[in-house]
């Protein structure tokens, strides 16, 4: 689950590198976390024997089913040690763990695992508790990001059955049995169960717990291999609010015609499970003011102009996505768009999509005084008092590029560029911090970000594969960076002034075999929204370890 989800409502735009100079201990960490990545950056080195002088060279070996590994037979004593030869590069991973259950492949399993391991050194947002009643400044913490399992099996070719499993963003603090408090065992919990039929070569039908959407390309992205450190989780505005951790509950048709590629879907909205004063009227106005003096006490309670998530919503949720590919077309059999290819694809794709969901948000207007006798609402009088509601309507337009530069020389380039219009009710704005390592009085507190709102949202990410044998030959680099940028129209000073949200992260992927293995080391200069007048950014530095088989 993600820590510090709740609703709370809360910039310039200061240059990411003259925040506050980070304090020597938080120098030590970073220059820790950098050399781990450089040294953890090597690979085994294959060994082949050959044979003596004069010999003739063995047979070739019988070709063995694609995927399969040959066994390695053992040196003979009385062969002479020759230097072992090294590999220019990894070879293609292609279908991974695979399971033929016919001849002819057609029917087959499937399995994909992957962890993901954060070490992460953090400067708290202002109020952050590290443990009850323990303020916390900083702190180098580890986690969880993601840790996950996909069992994925064909019997006929047009009937597919798809299980994904897993967890996400466990820390000491939090991603538990409870989320904002408890560390400890973490639900595995169904990302995504579902059955699809192939109609014909324009159109597959799917059901069930899935993760068609629609929005944008990053909306569907795959967390294996992304050009950055991580998603900026803007890109799923309404997570683990009416959905499933970015999946719904639904069916969904998706294919592609010529270049053009398409994903609909309808799910269901899935309950807010907001409790308290959250789920009636009276969430909707702050704390009701007791006036007067006994017996003649009165309450009052005014509205804020501040949607929240509807603890009503019932309306389904439809969503999609289309992309027109004009140079190589990408894979579409699992819902998983790539963040870069490293050289191995020249793609360009524009694309665009929506999310509507009906009376998703309710809020009461300022307009709005109500006055009881007494020093307490009724159930009926908070029943009584009108709200208004207010549909869910996002809209977004995004451009992929992805190609090799100089085959020979191995480098590539990516670029990605998304724009987000959020429509979801007045003045709303949602914090959220991915792997929170800190809590405190509201949703504000540790690494929380304003992450989705009533408002726009510009985001671009950049990268650039260097040359092979730069670091040796196993191992690759590919330095990035991104930029997010922020409009939410409940993001106001006391002097009503809007104060935008820029989050710049950069860094670099050392990748050992692609994507199968590789690290990544990411700076963020982010914003600490705890004082919308005075918005403060803070570091935070982060060794990502990913293992994908």
């Amino acid at each position: 689950m993600l820590s510090s989800g709740a609703q709370v409502v809360a910039g310039g735009v200061p240059r990411p590198f003259l925040t506050t100079i980070p304090t020597t201990s938080m120098q030590n960490a970073r220059y820790a976390l950098v050399l781990s990545a450089l040294l953890s950056g090597s690979g085994a080195l294959a060994q082949v024997t050959t044979p003596p002088p004069g010999q003739p060279a063995p047979p070739p070996a019988t070709p063995l089913p694609p995927g399969q590994a040959a066994p390695t037979a053992p040196a003979s004593p009385t062969t002479a040690a020759t230097p072992a030869a090294v590999p220019t590069e990894s070879a293609p991973y292609g279908a991974g763990m695979r399971v033929n259950l016919s001849p002819d492949g057609t029917k087959y399993l499937r399995f994909i695992t992957w962890h993901q391991i954060w070490a992460r050194y953090t400067e708290n947002n202002t109020g952050t508790l590290r443990a009850p009643g323990k303020p916390q400044d900083d702190q180098l913490d580890f986690a969880i990001r993601r840790s996950r399992l996909i069992i994925l099996s064909q019997l006929n070719p047009r009937f597919m059955v798809y299980t994904h499993l897993g967890i996400n963003n466990q820390t000491a603090v939090s991603g538990g049995f409870a989320p904002g408090t408890d560390g400890k065992k973490p639900q595995l919990f169904v990302h995504e169960a579902v059955v699809e039929y192939k109609v014909n070569k324009y159109l597959n039908l799917g059901a069930g717990m899935h993760y068609q959407n629609g929005l944008s390309r990053m909306t569907r992205s795959s967390t294996i291999n992304y050009l950055t450190l991580d998603a900026p989780l803007t890109n799923w505005p309404t997570i683990e609010a009416i959905d499933q951790f970015a999946r719904g509950i639904g069916v969904y048709a998706k294919g592609r015609i010529g270049k053009l590629d398409y994903a609909l879907s309808v799910n269901e909205s899935m309950l807010t499970n907001q409790t308290g004063t959250f789920s009636n009227a009276l969430g909707l106005g702050g704390t009701p003011v007791v006036s007067g003096t006994a017996p003649n006490q009165v309450t009052t309670s005014t509205g804020n102009n501040t949607a929240q998530y509807n603890p009503q919503g019932t309306s389904h949720i439809y969503q999609g996505y289309f992309s027109y590919e004009f140079l190589e077309q990408e894979a579409n059999l699992l819902p998983f768009n790539v963040g870069t290819y490293l050289g191995t694809k020249r793609v360009f794709n524009i694309g665009a999509g929506f999310f509507y969901n009906k009376d998703g948000m309710v809020s009461r207007p300022t307009s709005s005084v109500v006055t009881v006798t007494g020093t307490a609402f009724t159930p009926a009088q908070i029943a009584g008092i009108e709200t208004r509601k207010d549909d869910i309507a996002l809209f977004s337009a995004d451009v992929f590029f992805d190609t090799p530069i100089n085959k020979e020389a191995g480098t590539a380039f990516t670029i990605y560029g998304v724009y987000y219009n959020y429509n979801m009710g007045p003045n709303h704005v949602r914090f959220i911090g991915a792997s929170n390592p800190g809590y405190g009085a509201d949703a504000r507190r540790g690494n929380a970000v304003p992450h989705s709102g009533t408002g726009n949202v510009g985001y671009v990410q950049a990268g650039f594969l260097l040359p092979k044998n730069l670091l040796g030959p196993k191992l690759r680099v590919q330095p990035y960076a991104s930029h997010l940028l922020a409009g939410y129209e409940g993001l106001r000073t006391a002097t009503n002034e809007q104060r935008n949200v820029n989050i710049f992260d950069a860094g670099a992927n050392f990748y050992v075999d692609g994507h199968n293995a590789k690290f990544t080391i990411n700076y963020r200069a982010r914003p600490d929204f705890t004082d919308v007048n005075n918005v403060d950014y803070k570091p935070e530095i982060t060794l990502q370890t990913q293992v994908s088989l």
